[in-house]
């Protein structure tokens, strides 16, 4: 097993397929990072971390996990801090990058790489109702 230091990013895992699978959310302060997890939470996803994730690599898969300090927590905009269903570590299998403008309608496909394991990117404009939908959709393509 490896170890780096947190990324900023947010994850929330989700039981689909009969397994349980992450997405790292990706972005700086601001991007739109736990806006979109509260949605996903909303629909019955599960926070793993809010805006800093512990990664590490492991038989050929990436894990990760809150770092203990924000164990259970995520920040809601204009409300506080609150505390929401966790899971304490998912297997992550999708990475999203949140952009402050709509996306290319049919783009090559992305990837990024954490531990020494590469991630399927998905790019996004976190702020329309859809982006909820489109990493639901994206999940489902792996």
């Amino acid at each position: 097993m490896t170890s780096e230091p947190p990324v900023h990013a947010t994850t929330v895992a989700v039981h689909h397929a009969g397994a349980w699978k992450g997405v790292m959310i990706l972005g700086p302060s601001g991007a739109g990072k736990s806006d979109l997890a509260l949605r996903l939470i909303g629909r019955g996803w599960r926070l793993v971390s809010d805006d800093y994730t512990q990664v590490w690599a492991s038989g050929g898969a990436l894990y990760t996990t809150a770092p203990a300090v924000i164990a259970g927590r995520i920040e809601a905009r204009g409300v506080g801090i609150v505390s929401v269903r966790t899971r304490l570590t998912a297997r992550i299998v999708l990475a999203v990058a949140c952009l402050p403008e709509a996306v290319e309608r049919l783009p090559e496909p992305q990837s990024r790489r954490f531990s020494g394991i590469d991630l399927p990117l998905l790019a996004l404009d976190p702020r329309p109702a859809s982006a909820v939908d489109m990493v639901a959709v994206a999940l489902q393509t792996l």
